[in-house]
């Protein structure tokens, strides 16, 4: 038989319902041939099989970890044009990136973007004055035709009303522009419910041990089930290389001579509890090239980055004591101490920019994708920003379309045709999502409380009436799972029967917010644990 001779089945994947079971989903990718095999459940991996199912193509995506496990859900939580990107100069770079942030927050995701001020504090003897950042906002303004209004210059005692905690001796002025904010596992987990909409077939937690090749040519690759150690292999008439920081790792099996093509940035972040509240976020100036962030973020603070070159193994990096100093460090410039206590620290995260090998400071390099293709046929995709995934997507499927000999081209629908901003799931208002479930609270249920309604609504957009009927239907469902979080218990049986949870750091870690918030404590862990233990 070859590989062609069998495909996957319709009916696999539904839109409602529970997904399929771990085992249902091994027996279909085993005995099922696919066009594309994705290996890499990042959002770049995530993005591309998002639109390779659009496509009409019949895909494949696995993981070894867990959707979003890396370094896509260790960013610094943004949707932005890149203003640092003006002083090299690239104007086009950032309008594009401005066209992809809006589409984002405006049309694909209005319900799980949010748009943040952002203020970029002058002080004196700082490494920008006040004229040069005041261009520099109008500017960057511009390029995102003033959406998101008109890049300005406010007094210090304006800003520290809705910065109580910003440093204000030396502060000259504060210059202000607009970009936005996101959850960023909450929108991979998305993106991979609507590839699993599209008719994609997903699994995380499976490892490839190996590649399968025909005649030279890779053509499917070999799996473990890292949670009950099966094995299984799976078909495709083309693989997917989107490992992130694994990529040459991955590309070693297929070549074992295959040179080094990244290197690896590290970026650290501390999450800390708010001393008061914050109405905009902190992008100040460290020297010419640098910005660190405070972030008002799932009611926490988000502190970073750091960006230094890494060259352990990927799944080592964590954050040290000089991460924790630096990042501290650096936001005592604009942030008061109080602000900056290690008390405060509730949870700290790194993840690894892929970047394209070659020599030079990590700071200032370009965070470029780059797509190459191996001896044996493997594309292998690295590199690029959280904003612009979807335009990752199209440009990796354009280059299949293109590949010597079009072996997919024929099967597949042109990107070009595809619908330009089709939304992901549970696109709503959130604000009227909340309020209905405010209002609809209850009956017959107990009512839902205001934090809780807004949490749901900006993580979840309109599937949170599915999480509210869980509540109503059981009222145990409807308890916090910790006091001190917005999440309920109805939340994790949803991770579980929808949204691929199978350990308690899926639920806690990215599926929820009470890992970043410090409450995932031993006795929620092992509740969380029960719940997932349960599913039929």
């Amino acid at each position: 038989m070859t590989i062609l001779q069998s495909v996957p089945a319709l009916g696999t994947h539904p839109a409602d319902g529970s997904t399929a079971s771990r085992a249902e989903t091994r027996d279909q990718l085993s005995k099922a041939a696919y066009d594309l095999l994705v290996i890499g459940g990042g959002i770049l991996g995530i993005s591309t099989a998002w639109h390779a199912a659009q496509s009409g193509l019949r895909v494949a995506l696995v993981d070894a970890g867990d959707f979003a496990g890396a370094t896509s859900s260790a960013s610094s939580k943004l949707l932005h044009g890149g203003l640092r990107y003006l002083q090299t100069g690239a104007v086009r770079l950032v309008a594009e990136n401005h066209f992809e942030r809006r589409a984002v927050s405006r049309d694909v995701a209005p319900h799980l973007a949010n748009p943040l001020t952002f203020y970029l504090p002058v002080y004196k003897g700082g490494p920008h004055g006040a004229a040069k950042l005041g261009a520099g906002v109008f500017a960057y303004s511009a390029l995102s035709a003033f959406g998101d209004g008109v890049g300005h210059v406010i007094s210090p005692s304006r800003a520290a009303r809705d910065v109580p905690e910003l440093r204000t001796d030396n502060l000259r002025a504060v210059a202000v522009y607009g970009d936005d904010q996101m959850n960023d596992s909450r929108m991979a987990l998305m993106t991979v419910r609507a590839a699993a909409q599209s008719g994609a077939t997903v699994l995380n937690h499976a490892e490839v041990t190996g590649l399968r090749f025909t005649r030279g040519r890779v053509t499917g690759a070999e799996l473990k089930d890292r949670l009950d150690g099966s094995e299984f292999g799976v078909n495709a008439r083309l693989v997917l290389n989107a490992t992130g920081p694994w990529v040459d790792h991955l590309r070693k099996l297929e070549n074992p001579d295959a040179a080094p093509s990244i290197r690896l940035s590290k970026g650290a972040h501390l999450v800390l509890k708010r001393t008061a509240p914050w109405r905009a976020a902190l992008a100040t100036p460290i020297d010419k090239y640098r910005i660190t962030f405070a972030l008002p973020w799932e009611d926490q603070l988000l502190l970073g980055t750091t960006d230094e070159e890494y060259e352990g193994d990927p799944g080592d990096v964590s954050v040290n004591e000089k991460d924790i100093a630096q990042i501290l460090d650096e936001a005592a410039f604009s942030i008061r101490d109080q602000q900056l206590s290690r008390d405060l620290i509730t949870y700290s995260f790194a993840g690894l920019r892929v970047l394209p090998g070659g020599p030079g400071n990590t700071s200032k390099a370009k965070r470029e994708t780059v797509v190459t293709e191996g001896r044996g046929g493997m594309l292998s995709v690295a590199g690029g920003k959280w904003t612009t995934f979807r335009h990752i997507g199209r440009t990796v499927m354009n280059k299949l379309a293109a590949l010597p000999g079009h072996p997919l081209g024929e099967d597949m629908e042109p990107v070009s045709r595809l619908p330009r901003k089709l939304p992901l799931p549970g696109i709503s208002n959130p604000n009227a999502v909340a309020h209905r479930l405010l209002v609809d609270g209850g009956t017959p249920g107990p009512r839902m409380s205001a934090d809780t309604a807004r949490h749901l609504a900006t993580h979840y957009g309109s599937l949170a009436f599915d999480i509210a009927r869980l509540a109503n239907e059981d009222k145990a469902l409807a308890e916090r799972i910790h006091p001190d979080a917005p999440e309920i218990w109805a939340q994790v049986v949803y991770a579980r029967d929808h949204e691929w949870a199978e350990t308690a750091d899926d639920v806690l870690r990215r599926r929820t917010t009470l890992t970043i918030r410090g409450l995932a404590t031993d006795e929620v862990r092992a509740k969380v644990e029960d719940v997932l233990g349960k599913k039929a």
